[in-house]
Parts: C-alpha cells; sequence; structure tokens
C-alpha cells in the first residue's frame, strides 16, 4: 500500500470541534490492515459527520500514512504510551500525590475498577499541566511508590522486571491521562486496552458519550501474548508446584487489562462485536449484558451479486481464498481436495492470495501437492482481483486455525458461492445464522472441525455432487448477506448510533452514571 506523507494540518491542537473522536491504538491511518481499513472505509461512509483521530502509538519514531487522510478528518493527535511527555523536573506536594493514588494504582494491577480511574484522574487532572515523565516515573517519589508497589504486589518475582513492567505499564497509563483530549460530542474506540481506557476517561471527564466496537477481543489477544512471553517469567515450575502459586507478572499485566476493559465497559452505552462468539469474552471481563450489541463488518452486496456465473464449458471448481501461511492451514485444503478428488475426478483446485509472506511455507505446500499427486488439480495463482473469479467458482473453502469475521465467506456469499469453513471466529454464524435470524435462511455451506481434511473434503464434494444442495446453500447465504452483513446497512446503523449520541444532552462529569 503507497505511503502518505503526514500533513501538519491534521495534527495542530486548535482543530476544530469534532462530530466524533476515534480512538486507535496501533492501527489507523499508520498501520494496514483489516481494522484499519474498516476505519477508513467508516469515516467515509459518514460524509456528513467530523472526525478527529487520536493514534495511540508506542514511540515517537517517524511514521507515515498508510491511508489518504478524508476530507472530513479535521484533527489527528498522537499519543506516545511508552514515552510520554518529559514534563518539568520537579512538582510541589509530589509525595503526597503519589500516596493519594497509590491503592488505585494497586487495584488497577489487580482487576480493578471505574472507581480507581476515577481516582486517578481526581488527583492528576487538576495538576495536568505540571506532571509528566520526570516527575511520575523518574523522582525519588515514584521510586519509593514502585518500592512499596512492588512488596504488596509480586514480592516472590524479579524486582529488576517488575521495576520495567512498571514502567512500561505507568507510562501507557499516565500518557492516556495527562494528554489532552480532542474537543467531540462522541467517543468511539475500536478496542479496550489503552483506546478504551482514553475513551472511558473521555466519558468521565466531558460528560459526552463513549461507545466501543471490538473486532478481536482485546484482553484475549493479549491474554494469548503474554502467555507466551518468554521474556516474562514466575521462575518456578508450575507444573511441580505443591501449593497454591502466587501472582507474577504475567497475572500482573493479564489483569491490568481486564481493569482497562472493565473500566471501558462501565462507561461505554454500548459494547459492540462483530460476532456472537466474542460475547462470552466481553461478559466475562465485565461487561454489562444489557449494553452488549452484534454489529458485523458489511460487504458491497450490490457489486458482488452483480458478477455473472460462468458455468459452462468447465470442470467443477473449488478455491481457497488467503495468504499462504500457516494461520490459514493451506495444508489442510491441499490434503481435503485430495479426498474431494476421489468422489469429484475432474475437479479444479485454486489457491488465490499472496505467497511471498512466508515463502518457506509456500514451498512445503507446493511440495506438499507434488506429493499427493495434485499437481494437475490444484494450482497456486498468487493474488487475484476477487470479482474476476468468483463467477467461475462453484464452492470456497476456509480451513483457517484463526479468524474474527472472514470477509471472503460473505463475497462469495454475495455472489452465490457457498463455503466449507472452520469452525472458527464468526464462520458457523455467517453459515449457519446468529441465535436471532429470522427467518431461519438454512446452511450457506458447512462447517468443520479444525485441521479435519477429510470432513473438509467430503463436504467440498457434496457441494460439487448434490446439485440441489449446492442450490439451497447458494440461495441461503446470498440472502444471509444482503439482509445481514450489506454494507449500506452496516453504515447506517453506524449513522444512527452517531447521530443519536452526538445529539445527547451531556451526562453528570466525573462519575460513572455518565453511563
Amino acid at each position: 500500500m503507497t505511503d502518505f506523507q503526514p500533513n501538519s494540518d491534521f495534527t495542530r491542537l486548535d482543530a476544530p470541534s469534532a462530530d466524533v473522536c476515534l480512538l486507535l491504538e496501533g492501527t489507523y491511518p499508520y498501520v494496514s490492515g483489516g481494522v484499519s481499513t474498516w476505519v477508513n472505509d467508516l469515516i467515509r461512509a459518514q460524509p456528513h459527520l467530523k472526525f478527529h483521530c487520536v493514534a495511540l502509538l508506542a514511540d515517537r519514531r517517524d511514521r507515515a500514512f498508510k491511508y489518504p487522510i478524508a476530507d472530513n478528518v479535521v484533527g489527528l493527535t498522537h499519543v506516545f504510551l511508552q514515552q510520554p511527555e518529559p514534563g518539568p523536573r520537579s512538582a510541589r506536594r509530589l509525595k503526597r500525590l503519589f500516596r493519594e493514588i497509590e491503592g488505585a494504582l494497586l487495584s488497577i494491577e489487580s482487576r480493578g475498577s471505574i472507581e480507581d480511574l476515577e481516582r486517578i484522574l481526581a488527583v492528576l487532572g487538576p495538576r495536568r499541566r505540571e506532571l509528566g515523565a520526570e516527575t511520575l516515573l523518574n523522582s525519588p517519589a515514584a521510586w519509593n511508590t514502585l518500592v512499596r508497589m512492588y512488596e504488596q504486589s509480586v514480592p516472590d518475582c524479579s524486582f529488576l522486571d517488575y521495576f520495567w513492567t512498571w514502567r512500561a505499564q505507568l507510562g501507557g497509563l499516565f500518557s492516556c491521562v495527562l494528554s489532552d483530549l480532542p474537543k467531540a460530542r462522541v467517543f468511539h474506540t475500536i478496542s479496550t486496552g489503552y483506546a478504551g481506557l482514553m475513551a472511558a476517561r473521555a466519558a468521565i471527564e466531558t460528560g459526552r458519550p463513549c461507545f466501543v466496537t471490538e473486532h478481536g477481543i482485546y484482553t484475549n489477544e493479549r491474554r494469548i501474548e503474554i502467555t507466551m512471553a518468554d521474556w516474562l517469567s514466575s521462575n518456578r515450575p508450575r507444573a511441580l508446584a505443591v501449593e497454591r502459586e502466587r501472582r507474577d507478572l504475567k497475572d500482573l499485566w493479564i489483569d491490568t487489562f481486564v481493569s482497562y476493559s472493565r473500566c471501558l465497559y462501565s462507561m461505554a452505552r454500548s459494547i459492540i462485536t462483530l460476532y456472537e462468539g466474542n460475547q462470552a469474552m466481553q461478559r466475562r471481563d465485565g461487561a454489562p449484558p444489557d449494553r452488549l450489541r452484534v454489529i458485523p463488518n458489511g460487504i458491497d452486496f450490490d457489486g458482488y451479486a452483480a458478477i455473472p456465473r460462468q458455468d459452462e464449458g468447465r470442470p467443477p471448481t473449488v478455491a481457497l481464498i488467503g495468504r499462504v501461511v500457516p494461520i490459514k492451514d493451506i495444508k489442510t485444503f491441499i490434503r481435503a481436495i485430495a479426498v474431494a478428488k476421489r468422489e469429484v475426478p475432474d475437479l479444479q483446485a485454486f489457491v488465490l492470495g499472496p505467497e511471498d509472506e512466508d515463502p518457506a511455507y509456500a514451498a512445503e505446500c507446493k511440495d506438499l501437492v507434488r506429493l499427493l499427486g495434485l499437481d494437475g488439480t490444484l494450482r497456486f495463482m498468487g493474488r487475484q482481483k476477487l470479482s474476476d473469479w468468483l463467477g467461475r467458482i462453484d464452492a470456497l473453502a476456509l480451513t483457517s486455525v484463526s479468524e474474527a469475521q472472514p470477509l471472503v465467506i460473505l463475497e462469495g456469499g454475495a455472489a452465490g458461492v457457498p463455503t466449507v469453513a472452520t469452525d472458527v471466529g464468526a464462520c458457523r454464524e455467517m453459515l449457519e445464522g446468529r441465535s436471532d435470524e429470522r427467518p431461519r435462511l438454512g446452511p450457506g455451506g458447512e462447517v468443520t472441525g479444525l485441521a479435519d481434511p477429510a470432513a473438509t473434503g467430503r463436504a467440498l464434494a457434496r457441494l460439487l455432487v448434490d446439485k440441489e444442495w449446492h442450490r439451497r446453500c447458494a440461495a441461503a447465504i446470498k440472502r444471509r448477506v444482503e439482509l445481514l452483513y450489506n454494507k449500506r446497512t452496516i453504515d447506517g446503523i453506524y449513522r444512527e448510533i452517531y447521530e443519536t449520541y452526538r445529539d445527547m444532552p451531556d451526562a453528570r462529569r466525573g462519575g460513572t452514571e455518565a453511563a
């Protein structure tokens, strides 16, 4: 994707008041990807609204825009999580300040609540201009607070490891608490974490509504990263432990991110995610069930539905559309084609997607094709324009071991192509319908287990051999996409949310009654 150089007009501090402030951690406009593209499309779908974007970044290194900034973006603010503003070298009554927030900081390390954030804001907010990294991270008062927190929190862990954890965690927290908030009528965050923390702060301090749209569940993703992190170690073999384990630094990191989620969930008017499967994790982290809502990603239904079918003069055809990387489990697809070919001898199969991200894995996949004798059956075509292919594909396969809401199922579905997919992310909901689907439309393909080439191959063969089954699945998925996943409809839903929250009166400031 083309890099776009920053425009200083977007980063000025005196940007005009916005309708919507988007709080974005590690995504748009500096990182390309699914979430960033969603944000770019969201902004452009609401041209009558003015947006101010807050980009939460790890550090201050130079970055280039990955997206051209839309005309209705009136400001861009940067928050550097691990490099907060240095601020003055000293501040009055600093020892007392730390004593006043120490309990709240300890609580946040142990799955705290919105009251802890309110306490921190009440103490630091009035002194925002005289505080910074020098006073809050590098001063003698900060050191003494660090030592006391260590002794109360994880005294069995390495003090050096806790020192760096403390600085990283509180550097991010203080950056979110001390940074300037743009003037806006609605605050919309695309995750919990630090962006969610800033959204909760905005609701407390301004009395304006905030809400969240979670594509993936931030705390779950951090749990996985932290559990696997080599740099975080308890130095104790848990499997051999006799007594109950004490908390270690991994627990501390996870509990802190859960605290941030709980703060946001307490203040958010709506807690949105892409599919029902995520809601169990949101409830686990404290989301009130009555504020939960599913709004999926949408696609250009009319455009894909207009792709003409090209069924004459070609063999039965299936395809996997995606990057050739291990998470897509291309090897299961290859083995599934070997199974399907037993029932459909003239089968033709394609892998449509880039192969340059993991060349070694791509080479292994091609070796497997040759080993299974599929050279004349399965071909790798590289990156392709989807609209050129969907009219001559009878079924899609998705064998990924992890997904959120893969749009390829919807794009194929709008073109009347059913899918066989693994039971990950939103795949089951897209193919079989959500629990609240009325009327029930029936399956739009079949869901199989992870790494199950036999089941995947049989399901693909059934779609190719049983014409009535194929017709029913194709009709069901096409109608479901039209009703529930049409981007025009989704854009209208967000337009209504924005306008409703924009026009609300201010809530009481400085308390949880804002929610």
